[in-house]
């Protein structure tokens, strides 16, 4: 199989995603510019991801590589959504072959509702929102 390119040192596509027990949201980024624009929300399908979207999803982005949120607590322990959360990054890393990052999470879902306030069409619109947030934390740490 050949080499991945490491997106720390080229300029290239990710997806973000923000797994939950009912929703997925979607968000893709840049990482010359550093920069994340929200996509959409999945519904799970028979409570597993929509597999078939999201290889669609994939297909239409050619993302290098994939970022998906790590839920934590304040302390740094686990919360009930992170195991899930960790067996979707690797489903996604078996499924589809490419590198899957982890970035912290916490708060991202409280600040895409403070960041779309009222303005949400959707209560979605909050899912895709806190995806570009997951992107945008996983940039700034490098």
């Amino acid at each position: 199989m050949p080499d991945t390119p490491d997106p720390e040192r080229t300029s290239g596509t990710l997806l973000g995603f923000d797994f939950g027990t009912r929703k997925i949201g979607v968000a893709v980024g840049q990482t010359l510019t550093g920069t994340a624009t929200p996509l959409e929300t999945l519904e799970l399908v028979n409570h597993k991801p929509d597999w078939v979207r999201i290889e669609q999803l994939i297909n239409e982005w050619q993302p290098q590589a994939l970022v998906v949120g790590l839920p934590l607590d304040v302390d740094d322990s686990e919360t009930d959504a992170t195991q899930p959360a960790l067996r979707f990054s690797r489903q996604l890393e078996g499924r589809f072959h490419l590198t899957v990052h982890l970035a912290d999470e916490r708060f991202t879902s409280f600040e895409a509702r403070d960041r779309l306030g009222h303005r949400a069409k959707r209560l979605e619109d909050y899912d895709a929102v806190a995806a570009k947030l997951i992107l945008e934390t996983w940039f700034n740490e490098r």
